[in-house]
């Protein structure tokens, strides 16, 4: 969905385009962090298995940091000027991923599931930090730091998936149900 979003006043040295065009790479950063404590939530509802009370609790710190971050971006579009569209109706309408495919499933499969969903993340977020680095250093440097915390959460959860001899037990799996799958073949 496309939307004139060149606010009306922005902060001292940015333009105002240049800002519509940072708050549009925000407003999708916004969507995927909300959508990311959302499904790490449902995660900690739904995981089961040997490895429940480990994953169930390594979610939740990760559940409150990343709201956190959705936080912060909410607030960065607000400071350059723009509206930070948190409504349900809004991430669903502009999101470009589908829903989070896994119910009710043991750990490793749900992690095998987060490693994909992270994966996605974080190639949002670098793409985010290089369009935000040709406008606005301020919000880049926000974005670096929200990549940093996102790298080391999918490496806690790789570390659940990873064989002694470095390989993931996912392999090479595109999707949510495949890296599920192999997850569960594991476990």
């Amino acid at each position: 969905m496309t939307h004139d979003l060149t606010p009306k006043y922005t902060v001292p040295g940015i333009e105002r385009e240049a800002a519509g065009r940072l708050i549009g790479v925000l407003r999708l950063r916004l969507h995927a962090l909300n959508d990311l404590h959302l499904t790490l939530k449902h995660v900690h509802w739904n995981v089961v298995g040997p490895h429940f009370i480990a994953v169930h609790e390594m979610i939740d710190p990760q559940v409150d940091q990343v709201r956190d971050m959705a936080d912060d971006v909410a607030e960065r579009i607000a400071a350059l000027g723009g509206v930070a569209q948190g409504t349900p109706g809004a991430l669903v309408a502009e999101r470009k991923w589908d829903d989070y495919s896994i119910g009710r499933a043991d750990a490793i499969a749900h992690l095998g599931a987060l490693d994909v969903v992270y994966t996605g993340v974080v190639e949002g977020m670098r793409a985010a930090v290089e369009e935000a680095g040709k406008i606005d250093t301020a919000t880049e440097d926000l974005l670096i730091g929200q990549l940093r915390d996102l790298e080391q959460f999918q490496w806690f959860v790789r570390a659940h998936l990873e064989s002694a001899g470095g390989a993931l037990a996912t392999g090479s799996a595109t999707s949510e149900t495949e890296a599920a799958a192999r997850g569960a073949e594991v476990a």
